[in-house]
């Protein structure tokens, strides 16, 4: 692809870095930022920039935040007995969007994944067994809400065996109505809340 000034191309080609988006489209973008308001573009690259530089890691749930606690590990009507365990923090956005649940998180960071050199201890496992285990603990049971995927079930087979050991916490998974393969941030709000609401408790 030929491109009539280097500043473009050096465009396109960052923006052709991110998921999903081609050379084409990298241009589409690029012109259209051209043609914007210089404002426009301004402040795109301004929320960027702080969006990267300036956003952390919640210290409970691992979640993003904000702050040093996420407002929903800070929130005192959550229900604080109840968490559930996601691989990612876009299926944290995806539960919270059913409007079904009412707990709090423990974001993994990812999936056990040997092909990709990922174990248990590039994950938060070992907080969320302290977090459970902890005197002052609140926690009352465990949601294993993590992706059907060959990886997700043997990261919830992984987290059952560490978990079931634990006094008066008990484990359960969401019910099978995201199919197996399928990820739970595409699946649809109605699905995934249900799968919340009828989720399975495990045996020990």
């Amino acid at each position: 692809m030929e491109f009539p000034s280097k500043l473009i191309e050096n465009a396109v080609g960052e923006l052709s870095r991110l998921p999903g988006i081609g050379k084409k489209t990298a241009l589409r973008l690029a012109l259209h930022l051209l043609k914007a308001e210089m404002d426009t573009t301004a402040s795109l690259a301004e929320a960027l920039a702080k969006m990267r530089f300036e956003i952390t890691y919640c210290k409970t749930c691992h979640s993003i935040s904000d702050a040093e606690e996420c407002g929903i590990c800070g929130n005192k009507l959550r229900d604080h007995s109840l968490v559930c365990v996601v691989s990612d923090v876009r299926d944290v956005i995806a539960i919270e969007n059913t409007g079904q649940y009412k707990g709090v998180y423990h974001v993994l960071g990812g999936v056990i994944s040997p092909i990709e050199g990922i174990g248990p201890a590039d994950l938060h496992i070992d907080s969320l067994i302290e977090r459970a285990a902890a005197e002052d603990s609140e926690l009352r049971e465990i949601i294993l809400a993590i992706s059907p995927t060959m990886e997700g079930d043997t990261t919830a087979f992984y987290l059952s065996r560490r978990l079931r050991d634990l006094p008066n916490v008990h484990l359960s998974t969401i019910a099978r109505g995201i199919p197996m393969g399928g990820e739970l941030e595409y699946a649809d709000e109605i699905t995934l809340g249900r799968s919340i609401v009828d989720r399975q408790r495990q045996a020990r």
